[in-house]
């Protein structure tokens, strides 16, 4: 088996977790559990894999490309390469751009065809042993010719994620069915009883050549542009500059591009401590409580209140008397006050900035 080639996918803003994660430093470099950023802990879960795995390659855009040398640094890591992107164009053409230059990086070397292990950069995935045998388990598939994706096992009814339904098992692995939009929480509720829907995870484990042949068969033109993207970029010693075909290019997520239509789809259940950490909300949730069940970081000072998070991340003392189920986040030049079953809504609160200026 071709040893594994994680490709990091660090391009997203993360405008939930506002005022917090911000354009200049999205939440995937911001350490919200634990000592390290969740690009880091992306980078450290690719260590804990028993197969060979090679150094990660990763994709993010301009403006973050410090960010990422200095935080692969901390941990002692190099990239096989670091790729910007002149614009954002959604997964499908970051993981061809990943795909066409590991193919390359491979030809030089061993030949063979490189697997990718294609990990967001802001996921959070608690038990790392049992994320390092899930991947076992899709490699072997994804070495048979399979676009293998990672399941979620859901814990409860989730109104927030897509779903997957499993068809014929494999042994280690399920044929993919379909993907399955957000449903209502009746919906959530039928699937998960049902034994047979998986939470859509964004993770996956693809034999590069064979999902740039599917592009081909599904969306040729993302492909013609990714390939002279690749051809054109700008290479030096720490950055690969994607050429301006690219950013004019296509521009699509990996399900609707190849997965939802390729016959070669599979899917690997992950019962790891999984969370995509895409709101307040979802960080509450994976975070230390006291028994009343707040969360209080920073200099912040809770009274009376119930199932609360107080995050005061510059020089001010915040005190929240009396409240529950609420979200307070202070930052040196924003404050942010939510519900924390409206925690989704934050980015109406980011386009109304944008909007301003």
């Amino acid at each position: 088996m071709a040893p594994l080639v994680p490709v990091i996918l660090s391009g997203g803003s993360g405008t939930r977790l506002w005022p917090l994660s911000r354009d200049a430093r999205p939440k995937q470099f911001l350490p919200l559990v634990g000592e390290h950023s969740l690009f880091q802990q992306a980078v450290l879960r690719t260590r804990g894999v028993t197969i060979p795995v090679l150094e990660p390659l990763v994709v993010c855009n301009e403006a973050h490309r410090f960010i990422v040398a200095e935080q692969l640094r901390e941990l002692g890591s190099r990239a096989s390469a670091v790729v910007l992107e002149p614009a954002g164009r959604n997964t499908a053409p970051a993981v061809a751009v990943a795909a066409l230059i590991a193919q390359r990086a491979a030809a030089a070397q061993s030949g063979a065809d490189p697997l990718l292990l294609v990990l967001p950069a802001d996921h959070l995935v608690r038990d790392v042993a049992a994320f390092a045998a899930a991947v076992d388990s899709a490699a072997e598939a994804a070495a048979a010719g399979r676009l293998v994706t990672f399941g979620v096992v859901p814990d409860r009814p989730e109104t927030g994620y897509g779903y997957l339904r499993t068809g014929p098992d494999r042994g280690r692995w399920s044929v993919l069915e379909r993907f399955v939009e957000k449903p209502d929480l009746a919906t959530a509720e039928r699937y998960v009883a049902s034994g047979h829907y998986l939470w859509n995870s964004g993770m996956f484990v693809l034999g590069a050549g064979t999902y740039l042949h599917e592009l081909e068969r599904h969306a040729p033109a993302m492909l013609a542009a990714c390939r002279e993207a690749v051809a054109t970029a700008a290479v030096d010693a720490d950055f690969t500059r994607l050429g301006a075909a690219f950013a004019a290019g296509p521009a699509d997520s990996i399900d609707y591009a190849v997965m939802e239509k390729t016959d070669r789809a599979a899917v690997v259940p992950l019962d790891a401590g999984w969370n995509d950490v895409g709101s307040w909300s979802a960080l509450y949730d994976v975070l230390d409580k006291d028994g009343a069940g707040n969360v209080a970081v920073g200099d912040a000072i809770l009274e009376q209140c119930r199932n609360t998070y107080v995050l005061a991340s510059s020089d001010r003392v915040v005190a929240a008397v009396g409240l529950e189920n609420v979200v307070v986040v202070e930052t040196p030049d924003a404050v942010l006050v939510i519900a924390r079953d409206a925690a989704q809504s934050v980015k109406k609160v980011v386009d109304r900035l944008k909007e301003r200026g």
